[in-house]
């Protein structure tokens, strides 16, 4: 872009904001390729950048896993994968383009083999262009080759690029306790520097998530009542339909808590509860952030059962189709204790929130499928239309949606038409989809934009995954020592009635 077009842009009030900030030439590298991660989710949102001219002109693919494939059977499984996933119709031409100098490299991750043949691809892109490129490597395989592939990347001097920076992105689980968190972090550390390490939470790529802070620090009408005089109760949801699939042999031995609890939830916790940061530079977030995980502390072990409840999923019905109980999936050990479903109450010990709890819960064929936050205000001290009659008045309510249908919304209360003083509760909403007329990008498609251009705002440091670890680590290992069977709630249902003992006087779930 020559100086005379930006110069008409920062002219043209209608383009204000549109600009996007540059992304440096690039070599992405995903690990593990070939597996549904990258086919339904990152092949597509690397088109989908491309479509909207958000990659570099100089931008090259590279796939890495252990099947063999030639460079034109994965150029063709990567056109396939984006064609049935992508969140719009993929234009050919843009699609040749993306593809067109692809490549892939088989072999195991433990084989040093491999990385001599990547090496060896990435230096062929940079003699092509004839100038040096940032490399991203994806890790899309499975926790324990994370270590692995992250020092034989060292070893094999693919992580220093000569004029160019590496940067590492690492899906969830970061680690499967406090002390593996701690372990891999070491590992990770001593080959990358904090600011190359991605850890990826795709929660946060979500437009719901991100409008969460410019709706509490861009709007004056919230932040005054954002605490403990104003504010009730809290509720996180993040309620699934559908059981454990294919995913049995990952799921049964993670469990509800790992899967969401200890990342996806506690992030939007920590969102929803931090003080305003001095701006918004990824350490100035993230520093915020810790500080509400420090202040949740961990739940001492005879404290376990007061804050936290785990039950499974039992044989009943999903729109109105019969499905069996979590035991009877294929996979799954017999007798198994792994809880589809977790519920805990977080006490935050700061000066804004101390007695507001916060309630977390996520499972498995519930009701619905439906993430939310949901924010309760106090009632009012008085209400002097009480004689007047009420339908179901209940106090004010700031929600935001993230799936299926982002958006947030305020519940207020109002007059029903007629003479008499009559209320009831009324809703005031915005949704993406129609206020600004045009589909919300997908998470990873933000995600893979920041990682590319190096801002890890959207992303998690050492000491974050570590601060949930230690909230979450009691509670695992107390439900370990605890032998079975575990609670059952029907396939369908709002839950397991046992969630209702972790909740104080006078609160309830709301309605999925």
């Amino acid at each position: 872009m020559n100086a005379g077009t930006l110069e008409q842009l920062a002219e043209n009030p209608l383009v204000e904001g549109l600009e996007r900030p540059p992304v440096p030439p690039t070599s992405i590298v995903i690990f593990g390729a070939t597996g549904d991660l990258a086919r339904r989710k990152l092949l597509p949102a690397i088109y989908n950048l491309a479509h909207e001219g958000m990659l570099a002109e100089r931008f090259h693919l590279v796939g890495v896993a252990r099947q063999e494939l030639s460079n034109h059977e994965y150029r063709a499984m990567a056109r396939e994968a984006i064609q049935a996933h992508s969140r719009r119709v993929p234009d050919p031409a843009v699609l040749e383009r993306l593809l067109e100098d692809a490549c892939y490299t088989a072999g195991g991750f433990d084989e040093p083999a491999l990385f001599d043949r990547l090496r060896e691809a990435l230096e062929g892109f940079e003699r092509a262009d004839a100038l040096p490129l940032n490399r991203l490597f994806y890790l899309s395989t499975a926790p324990e080759f994370f270590a692995l592939i992250v020092s034989l990347l060292h070893a094999y001097g693919l992580s220093r690029p000569v004029d160019a920076d590496a940067r590492v992105v690492i899906e969830k689980p970061f680690g499967n306790s406090l002390e593996q968190a701690r372990r891999l972090n070491e590992e990770v550390l001593s080959v990358f520097e904090e600011r190359q390490v991605f850890r990826i939470d795709h929660y946060l790529g979500k437009e719901t998530v991100q409008n969460l802070l410019a709706l509490r620090f861009a709007n004056y009408l919230f932040e005054p009542i954002w605490n403990r005089n104003y504010i009730d109760q809290v509720q996180i949801t993040a309620a699934e339909d559908v059981g454990v699939g294919s995913r049995a042999g990952y799921y049964d031995h993670t469990g509800a808590l790992r899967d969401l609890v200890q990342n996806h939830m506690l992030q939007l916790a920590t969102l929803l509860a931090m003080e305003p940061p001095a701006g918004f530079g990824a350490d100035d977030v993230r520093n915020e952030k810790v500080k509400v995980l420090t202040a949740i502390g961990a739940p001492s072990p005879e404290r376990v059962d007061d804050v936290a409840v785990r039950a499974q999923y039992g044989p009943g019905f999903i729109a109105s189709e019969p499905v069996p109980g979590y035991l009877d999936e294929p996979g799954v050990r017999p007798g198994s204790t792994t809880e589809t479903y977790a519920a805990l109450r977080l006490d935050i010990r700061s000066w804004r929130w101390a007695g507001v709890p916060f309630y977390l819960r996520t499972g498995k064929r519930l009701a619905r499928r439906l993430t939310e936050i949901a924010v309760t205000l106090k009632p009012v001290p008085y209400l002097p239309f009480a004689d007047q009659g009420s339908l179901g008045v209940t106090p004010n309510q700031l929600v935001l949606t993230l799936q299926p249908d982002e958006g947030v919304s305020v519940t207020l209360v109002g007059k029903i038409p007629g003479p008499r003083m009559v209320l009831r509760p009324v809703k005031m909403e915005f949704l993406y989809g129609a206020t600004f007329l045009s589909q919300s990008p997908e998470a990873y498609e933000r995600l893979l934009f920041d990682a590319m251009r190096g801002d890890a705002t959207l992303f998690t440091r050492a000491d974050e995954v570590e601060g949930q670890w230690r909230i979450c680590d009691p509670i695992v290992r107390a439900w370990e020592a605890t032998p079975g069977p575990l609670p059952q709630y029907p396939a369908g249902s709002e839950g397991p009635a046992e969630a209702a003992k972790i909740l104080l006087p006078g609160h309830r779930w709301r309605a999925l």
